[in-house]
């Protein structure tokens, strides 16, 4: 592979595993959103009407922003009836040829997010609730968070493509 396509891979896996390890610890914050709310509500009788929306923000965020860095630790749910049998680089190969699927999915996303979040930010688009957040901020973070998956897809068919013709790229 060129040094331009390893410096790439490098590039994407190691923005990647920065955020992946920082977004982690959203769900203890999420966590202290809802715990906030049950205490407040449950002893002192004082309900927020925002805590259930920002709780769900969150775990959006933390879903979103960690997709990349899932990813690259190869987290994500796959259909493992024949996969787990083969090689390596039979596997590199079948991965090569369904990353294509992969990445169109992800563009349509990214370009359905960018539409969305350019409307959001034109109107000022609030959630329809009785707290009424705006949603630019979780859209913006939706768009991020499918580009840097996009990045570390192509990233990723790098990997397997190396892998396919039997190197790798470290």
């Amino acid at each position: 592979m060129p040094d331009a396509i390893k410096n790439y891979v490098r590039w994407v896996d190691a923005i990647n595993r920065r955020i992946g390890k920082l977004v982690l610890y959203l769900v203890f914050v999420m966590m202290g959103i809802l715990l906030f709310s049950s205490i407040s509500r449950t002893f002192f009788d004082l309900p927020y009407v925002w805590t259930m929306e920002m709780a769900q923000f969150t775990m959006a965020a933390y879903y979103l922003l960690g997709g990349g860095y899932s990813m690259q630790l190869k987290a994500h749910v796959r259909m493992d009836v024949l996969y787990e049998r083969w090689s390596p680089k039979k596997r590199a190969k079948v991965d090569v040829m369904t990353s294509g699927f992969l990445m169109f999915y992800l563009v349509i996303l990214l370009y359905g997010g960018i539409s969305s979040t350019l409307y959001s930010l034109e109107y000022g688009q609030r959630n329809y609730s009785s707290w009424g957040p705006p949603m630019a901020p979780i859209k913006i973070i939706m768009v991020i968070g499918i580009l840097l998956m996009l990045l570390q897809a192509l990233a990723t068919f790098f990997k397997d493509l190396a892998k396919a013709r039997g190197k790798e790229i470290i």
